[in-house]
C-alpha cells in the first residue's frame, strides 16, 4: 500500500478557525508580521522591498506558489498608491522570474481574490497568488480525495527559490 504524506496540512487543520462573528477589522492578519520576521527562511520570504515582498504561500495549491504582498494594509489594488502599484507589479514579474528559473514550468495563474465571496481568505489585506503549472500537473486527488499532492517539502522549495532571488 502506498502512502501520501503531506505534512504541512496538519497547522491548517488544526489551526482554530475564527469565529464568523468576528468582523475582519477584529480578524488577525498574518500578513503584518511576516516582512518584521527576524526569520526569513520560517516565513519563507523570498524578498522584502519598501512597499511589498514576495513569499511563499503556506498552504500551496501547487509546488512553489508565491504570493506578492502589500506591506500596507489595503483591501483592494485601486487603493494602492503610485509607488505601491509600480513595486507591487514589478514583484509579480520577479516572482514568476524566479520561479520559472527554479523550476521551469509549463505556465502561470497569476491573480487576486478581491473579497471574501471571491475567495480572499484575508480579504482586507491584498495578495496576489503566483502559481506555477505544469503540462499534466493536475491528477485525481484533487477531484476525488480533496487533496493536494506536493512533490518538495515547504523548507526544501524556500532554498531551491531564494537561489534565484536577487
Amino acid at each position: 500500500m502506498e502512502r501520501l504524506h503531506a505534512y504541512w496540512r496538519m497547522p491548517y487543520i488544526t489551526a482554530p478557525k475564527q469565529s464568523e462573528k468576528q468582523s475582519s477589522a477584529e480578524r488577525e492578519n498574518p500578513f503584518t508580521a511576516i516582512p518584521n520576521s527576524d526569520d526569513p527562511r520560517r516565513e519563507g520570504l523570498l524578498l522584502l522591498g519598501e512597499h511589498n515582498y514576495i513569499v511563499m504561500n503556506r498552504f500551496p495549491y501547487n509546488a512553489g506558489h508565491l504570493l506578492v504582498v502589500t506591506r500596507r494594509e489595503v483591501g483592494d489594488i485601486s487603493l494602492l498608491t503610485d509607488e505601491e502599484r509600480h513595486e507591487h507589479f514589478d514583484f509579480v514579474i520577479e516572482g514568476k522570474r524566479i520561479l520559472t528559473e527554479a523550476l521551469q514550468p509549463d505556465g502561470f495563474n497569476i491573480g487576486y481574490n478581491l473579497g471574501s465571496a471571491a475567495g480572499a481568505g484575508i480579504p482586507k489585506h491584498l495578495h496576489c497568488h503566483i502559481v506555477p503549472r505544469w503540462s499534466g500537473d493536475t491528477n485525481f486527488m484533487p477531484v476525488i480525495a480533496n487533496t493536494r499532492v506536493l512533490p518538495e517539502a515547504m523548507d526544501a522549495m524556500w532554498q531551491r527559490l531564494k537561489h534565484f532571488c536577487p
